[in-house]
């Protein structure tokens, strides 16, 4: 490196800083300069982000382009030595370089062998954010080779390093000497306490070029203790996203298939796609294979993945009476692809696909790359695989949604040819962006065509359950006294649009008046299959069938407001008024997305109470109630609503049956409905408390209950749900059902948690799920230990005990073990 200097005097000189700073230009003909990266490895968890990077200035950036670097040095005193060719700077020095900062006590620079020589609490920040601390710091003047002494390591990534001694070589190959690394922040309290893990090893090599970082002979550590050693080990450094590599490996067990070891292996294949296996060994079954392609297209993704195994003992899913159960075969696995593409910034399209050997084998392996893994402790497991084909389209005040599924039984209760493939369905709905009328115009569309091959039915009586009459072929005893339809077999074509406008109106004293208008066309096309008893319910063959329902009516609220010291009360009567035709033809449609019907405070006033478009409300209704709300000045609330429906004149449509008897035991299906009820409250931001009724119209008996109540302190909160159902046996639900779910946790301080939750059949007096789990998380470690007790849909367990544990750690990776304790079987 060239030096030339402003002053050129003829012998040594030493110039002070009197009552200003000494200032020396040197101006360097260097093209580049070398960093120093810190590690990273290929992890899923999620942490902290790390700040990001500080944006280059517009003069670093000419600079860069011009590649004209200039240091600036500045210090209490500079020397030169001509004689050595050496130019020495002594208290306070910094040195300004290509984005770069040095630090020191005294720096010596000599010409000759053109390297720097820094002192004393030296300090290197780099241009992309790293620091780098020392007592002694030898480097070429491009700060691409050299060693430094007593060396601490800082990153953007919020990665440290430290080591006796460090050499580098080359600008991008680095050798740290007994070296320790760590992503853990310093105790704030104590900087000298260790870390919650790090990594201390012999040797830690990074290279830069390769973006690795190598570790031999190394421990690691955690609250200063060793637990494991490794004697060679490798991670990418932090800086890389995506690195071709062993992930972190995971332990599991199960009585299904023994003792797991899965080693996962990521392969960066090109910038826009990757490829991941994961071989799983297992004790019992022998190997299951996993595998993941991934690729990112200008417009959008998609994956591809698939498992399979050959097991050494199928005869495990044999059940003990020597039935067999879904997993009972040699060859299991699955095979699983999706996609999502961009057409535009308001267009979108993309496929979701399932494809298993049996209904339970994603229950029973729980593959590690499968979109259906099971994640959370407390779920019982997936009742069904989804394959469709979307197109989804959302403008300003439209929405277009058009799909093809195919849903995949999961349970072994399930008959898959009872299933419909849709073949599509498709919504449109759009409101009008200017006022009609006053009032706001819409309109809704819908399409839905769908098969089945079999049909499906489900008994309604404890008499038909226990023969198995709605499974017999017996036209005699499958009837609607008996069973319900809940499919019909063969294929269903509806059309359906409506146009629909309200407006709302307040008058001088308060009064709120809301009319509304609608009419509804359908149209459809059926073919049912002629199967044994089917003809009881609904006519066989081809059958076109359109019908209409206009619909008019008002609705009327008159809230009366009350200020008083210590809040605001409101009284607000509600009533509304409905004026339309019977429905029409109830019976002969096919009733797919229509069958579910709760009624509750939340569908007191919907026009039409029905869930789908396969059922419309008809005959002319009043729906009328009061809702009272108090407001407390300090916060917190009161809300009660207590309402019912009257069926005003014409056929109520919840009390004539169709094929499902959709309406009947729903509370709705006399003059005067059920009531129905909420009350609401919440103190302050600790407590919250909410509940909703259903009384008999006659006899004021519970129908229906739900009651949930929440606490959140500073450190703990809790959850308990209550559920009370009466039976339904119109619609199949024979018995009362009654259960209890709570969940608590504890935060022992600020990074551990104490956890738990249970669900309580009360009806079958025992706990079908059970979880207590520890955990502590911070910015560089997760771990959690569960224990879990959980019902599985396949094979012959009911109810399996495991233990769970999960570690993280950051930029390193993680990993889980899993206990299988006991079993119960079926």
């Amino acid at each position: 490196m060239a030096l030339r200097f402003r002053t050129r005097p003829p012998a040594p000189r030493r110039f002070r800083r009197g009552a200003f700073s000494v200032l020396t230009v040197l101006v360097l003909a260097v093209a580049g300069m070398g960093s120093w990266s810190p590690a990273h490895a290929q992890t899923t968890i999620d942490f902290p982000p790390p700040p990001p990077p500080k944006a280059k200035s517009k003069a670093a950036i000419e600079r860069d382009k011009s590649g004209d670097k200039q240091m600036l040095v500045q210090a209490d005193e500079i020397d030169y030595d001509y004689a050595n060719n050496r130019v020495s700077a002594v208290g306070n020095v910094q040195m300004y370089y290509g984005g770069s900062t040095l630090e020191a006590r005294k720096v010596v620079y000599d010409q000759k062998t053109k390297r720097l020589h820094a002192e004393g609490n030296v300090r290197l920040t780099e241009e992309d954010g790293k620091v780098t601390h020392g007592e002694i710091m030898d480097l070429s003047d491009d700060y691409r080779d050299g060693f430094v002494d007593s060396l601490r390591l800082e990153t953007p990534d919020r990665t440290r390093m430290a080591a006796a001694r460090a050499d580098r070589t080359k600008g991008n190959y680095t050798v740290f000497h007994n070296g320790v690394y760590t992503a853990c922040e310093p105790c704030k309290d104590n900087p000298t306490k260790p870390p919650l893990w790090q990594v201390k090893a012999a040797r830690i090599i990074h290279d830069q070029g390769e973006k690795m970082i190598y570790f031999e002979d190394a421990r690691i550590e955690f609250f200063g203790q060793p637990m494991m050693y490794l004697p060679y080990f490798s991670a990418p450094d932090p800086t890389v996203k995506r690195k071709t590599g062993f992930l972190m490996p995971s332990v599991a067990s199960s009585s299904k298939y023994g003792v797991a070891v899965e080693i996962p292996y990521y392969w960066a294949l090109a910038p826009d796609y990757d490829l991941t296996l994961a071989p799983m060994m297992t004790t019992k079954q022998g190997l299951l294979m996993e595998g993941e392609f991934r690729q990112r297209l200008i417009n959008g993704s998609y994956s591809i993945r698939a498992a399979g195994i050959h097991q050494n003992d199928p005869g495990y899913f044999l059940r003990s009476d020597g039935t067999s159960t879904p997993g009972y075969r040699d060859n299991r696995g699955s095979v699983e692809t999706s996609g999502r593409f961009a057409i535009n910034e308001k267009w979108a399209w993309g496929w979701d696909a399932l494809m298993v050997s049996d209904k339970s084998f994603i229950q029973d392996y729980n593959p590690r790359l499968s979109h259906y893994r099971i994640n959370d402790p407390l779920q019982t497991g997936i009742t069904e695989g989804v394959s469709q084909l979307y197109l989804t389209g959302k403008g300003n005040r439209s929405y277009f949604d058009a799909r093809s599924i195919y849903y995949l039984g999961l349970s072994e209760a399930d008959t898959q040819a009872q299933i419909p493939v849709v073949h599509p369905v498709i919504d449109y709905m759009y409101t009008v962006d200017h006022p009609v009328v006053g009032g706001e115009l819409g309109f809704n569309f819908n399409f839905t065509s769908l098969s089945r091959t079999q049909a499906n039915f489900d008994a309604i009586n404890t008499t038909s359950l226990a023969s198995g009459a709605c499974n017999t072929a017996d036209s005699r005893v499958k009837t609607s006294s008996n069973c319900l339809l809940r499919g019909a077999p063969g294929n269903f074509n509806r059309f359906s649009s409506e146009a629909h406008w309200s407006r709302s109106i307040t008058d001088g004293l308060g009064q709120v008046f809301k009319p509304f208008a609608s009419v509804r066309v359908d149209a459809g096309s059926m073919n049912v299959t002629n199967d044994p008893s089917v003809g009881n319910y609904l006519s066989t063959g081809e059958t076109d069938l359109v019908r209409a329902m206009p619909t008019v009516g008002l609705e009327y609220r008159f809230p009366f407001i009350n200020v008083s010291s210590w809040g605001t009360q409101t009284i607000e009567p509600i009533a509304q008024i409905i004026l339309r035709p019977n429905e029409s033809q109830i019976g002969k449609w096919v009733n797919e997305d229509a069958q579910s019907l709760i009624f509750d405070d939340t569908n007191l006033f919907k026009v039409d109470k029905f869930s789908g478009y396969d059922r419309v409300e008809g005959g002319s209704r009043a729906n009328y109630g009061v809702q009272y709300t108090a407001q407390f000045n300090k916060g917190g609330f009161i809300n009660a609503l207590f309402g019912q429906s009257y069926s005003l004149f014409g056929q109520n449509s919840f009390a004539v049956s169709d094929a499902t008897n959709t309406g009947l035991d729903s509370g709705l299906d006399t003059r005067r409905s059920d009531y129905v009820a909420r009350v609401a409250y919440q103190p302050n931001s600790t407590y919250t408390f909410s509940s909703r009724f259903r009384f008999d119209q006659d006899t004021f008996a519970l129908q229906r209950l739900e009651v949930e109540s929440t606490a959140s302190f500073d450190r703990w909160s809790a959850s308990v749900l209550y559920g009370d159902y009466a039976a339904q046996p119109l619609i199949g639900f024979l018995d009362r059902r009654q259960g209890i779910l709570g969940s608590g946790q504890y935060k022992l301080d600020a990074n551990w948690v104490l956890l738990g939750s249970a669900l309580y059949d009360i009806n079958e007096k025992k706990f079908s799920q059970t979880r207590l789990g520890l955990g502590y998380i911070d910015d560089c470690l997760i771990l959690a230990v569960n224990y879990i007790t959980n019902y599985t849909y396949s094979g012959n367990v009911e109810n399996n005990h495991t233990v769970m544990l999960q570690l993280s750690l950051r930029t390193l990776g993680s990993t889980s073990v899993s206990q299988s304790l006991s079993s119960t079987a079926q």
